[in-house]
């Protein structure tokens, strides 16, 4: 091959096996190239992206650094993690309030059961108490009643061994005494209704008599007494009630004899007669007859 010098440029031949040898070479170094694209495409896109000749028109997709990616993964991470612990933390939170409540709950069944034991053992006792003031309620009255007996029953016994009459009744009288009191130390006081006003409330009419002895309505005789216990009524007192006479009834007049309907009127009658008008005619005949 020959070459031409003209002004200005250079023209010198060139082998063809020169060209084949640099081809092959080019492109080995394209295959070579082309096994480590894949680990430095990352490096090189930021180097290319990073770079201020970079064109700003390039095809090639931007993609974020390394170092972008873990700080936003080391966020994720925290607030996942600041998630997780919130999350932890409200759970022990209501674990203790349910335990709390558990316990309360316990101890109120733990309170219920013995309030209900307690008050069936109050009922218990209470009913036992009940029954036993009933039977043995009367026992301290009855304590006090016994002498009253045992003076009676000395009272009778000296009444069949002695005649003494006013002794016998000085000791019923004392006896009497005796059982008042006994009667008196329980609270039970009696009262006599004889010549009070009658009082319905503590009183009990029987029966009513007229007298001028006593005011009309009130008491003329006491049947029964009276008897109070602390305050209250137990037995009213059983009274005869006076009431005014009633008034005596006015004598009737005494009636006119009635005249006779069909007897005769006499015509001689004169002026002056001392007989009567309407006397019977044969009156004459019969003075006259008696002279």
């Amino acid at each position: 091959m020959s070459g031409t010098h003209d002004k200005g440029s250079i023209q010198t031949d060139i082998g063809q096996d020169v060209i084949d040898e640099a081809v092959r070479s080019v492109e080995r170094r394209m295959d070579e190239d082309a096994d480590t694209a894949g680990s430095e495409t990352e490096v090189e896109v930021e180097v290319a992206a990073s770079s201020p000749d970079a064109d700003a028109n390039a095809s090639t997709p931007e993609v974020p650094s390394p170092t972008e990616d873990s700080a936003a993964l080391r966020q994720e991470v925290e607030s996942l993690t600041a998630q997780l612990e919130f999350s932890q933390a409200k759970a022990r939170e209501t674990l203790e309030r349910l335990k709390e409540a558990h316990e309360r709950a316990k101890d109120f069944q733990e309170r219920a059961l013995r309030a209900a034991a307690d008050l069936e053992n109050y009922r218990k006792r209470a009913q036992k108490e009940k029954e036993d003031v009933q039977k043995f309620g009367a026992e301290k009255l009855l304590k006090d009643l016994l002498p009253v007996m045992d003076n009676l029953d000395r009272a009778l016994d000296a009444a069949s061994k002695s005649t003494d009459f006013d002794s016998f009744l000085k000791g019923v009288g004392m006896t009497r005494k005796s059982f008042e009191d006994a009667l008196a130390r329980h609270g039970v006081k009696g009262f006599s209704a004889k010549g009070q006003p009658f009082d319905p409330r503590v009183h009990e009419a029987i029966q009513q008599v007229e007298t001028a002895d006593v005011p009309s309505g009130h008491v003329v005789y006491e049947v029964a007494r009276g008897f109070h216990l602390n305050d209250r009524l137990v037995r009213p007192a059983m009274v005869v009630v006076a009431r005014a006479p009633e008034p005596a009834a006015a004598p009737e007049p005494a009636a006119a004899p009635a005249q006779a309907p069909d007897a005769p009127v006499s015509t001689d009658s004169q002026p002056g007669s001392s007989e009567a008008p309407g006397a019977p005619a044969d009156s004459d005949s019969s003075s006259g007859g008696s002279q």
